[in-house]
């Protein structure tokens, strides 16, 4: 079974073919970043028509390395939410004209379900296990149980971690995008300097809090601003560490409380997926294996290029749901909003693209 992913939900344009054995076949993608960096964040007109303008080139592109015509696909899948809408129809209209002109089955990915299936892709993690999804737009817990059934156990109530990292970047004056740089000056800083909160550490239930956080490091910042022009490099780095270190913290806590939840109704599982764009962090990938091993569960992440946003997860997850036989209708509406578990309560961090 051979599958055309399509990524259009953000500001990464993605194209990719992959095969049944986890084989990718070929993969494309153009970051976005230098047209978003001067305004400091994404922009989502631009973002969508960098996505219009680019795409057929990359699913060409893709097709012609993986050596395949369309006629030999067997599906098409398609990022169909949540994320930037003008960029989510981009990709749909794309994937539904493939698949209309060739008449292959046309499949409507979650976002969020491809980075939750992602390490299916590296190695056959067997379901159910334990998922902290933490990226940009999307900070939450959820037990996995099956393609197309999530039980979310906890999620951001204000903001999600990713997002913290490129505004506290951006403070800190380290540009946009700001996650990996934030990291790499952290690895010069001492991350005791500044004391930090650690928002809901030690609280019942397992949701998350970073709107504080952020708080705290403008005020530090402006404490030491006082009687100087700007922060030293030393200064930088220390409070990147800091940061740093508060979030590996409330993850770490409310991971911990996740497990035990999860090991309640599941006790033969034994297996934490730690997936999205901040599980590239190192630092917090190192912490969250420790906190697995001390739970006594596996840890599985996938490697950071299948991390941020991508279209072999995208493709992924196309054929884990061709073969469940769950095809899309071409008259599926893109959506800006799509929770992985529609009966948890709303909230900021379930399946909003930010």
């Amino acid at each position: 079974m051979i599958i055309l992913g399509i990524e259009t939900s953000c500001d990464e344009t993605a194209a990719a073919v992959v095969r049944d054995d986890r084989k990718v076949l070929a993969e494309r993608l153009l970051s976005q970043a230098e047209a978003h960096r001067p305004y400091g964040g994404i922009v989502p007109e631009i973002a969508a028509r960098a996505h219009l303008e680019h795409i057929d080139r990359l699913v060409a592109e893709a097709m012609d390395e993986a050596g395949l015509g369309f006629g030999q696909l067997d599906g098409v899948a398609a990022t169909g939410g949540p994320g930037l809408i003008g960029g989510v129809i981009v990709g749909v209209m794309t994937g539904k004209a493939i698949a209309a002109v060739t008449g292959k089955p046309f499949l409507a990915i979650n976002h969020l379900e491809g980075h939750a299936l992602s390490a299916r892709l590296v190695e056959d993690a067997a379901f159910p296990y334990l998922l902290l999804l933490v990226s940009g737009g999307h900070c939450q817990l959820l037990a996995v149980e099956g393609v197309g059934r999530y039980r979310r156990l906890g999620t951001t109530v204000d903001d999600a971690a990713g997002e913290a990292f490129d505004k506290c970047a951006k403070l800190l004056g380290l540009g946009y995008p700001g996650g990996a740089a934030l990291e790499d000056a952290a690895r010069a800083g001492n991350p005791k300097r500044f004391s930090l909160p650690r928002p809901l550490l030690g609280r019942p239930g397992c949701d998350f809090s970073f709107s504080g956080l952020k708080t705290a490091v403008r005020m530090a910042i402006e404490s030491r601003l006082t009687g100087s022009a700007e922060l030293d490099r030393q200064d930088v780095a220390d409070l990147a560490a800091s940061f740093q270190a508060a979030i590996a913290d409330v993850l770490a806590d409310r991971t911990a409380k996740a497990l035990k939840t999860f090991r309640h109704h599941h006790a033969d599982a034994n297996t934490l997926v730690v997936a999205g764009g901040v599980a590239a962090n190192r630092t917090l990938r190192h912490r969250l294996e420790r906190v697995a091993g001390e739970a006594g569960f596996r840890f599985l992440a996938p490697p950071p290029r299948l991390c941020t946003d991508n279209a072999a997860m995208i493709a992924w997850a196309g054929v884990e749901r061709l073969k469940l036989g769950l095809i899309d209708r071409l008259d599926f509406a893109p959506r800006p909003r799509w929770p992985l578990d529609p009966d948890a309560p709303a909230a900021i961090g379930a399946g909003v693209k930010a």
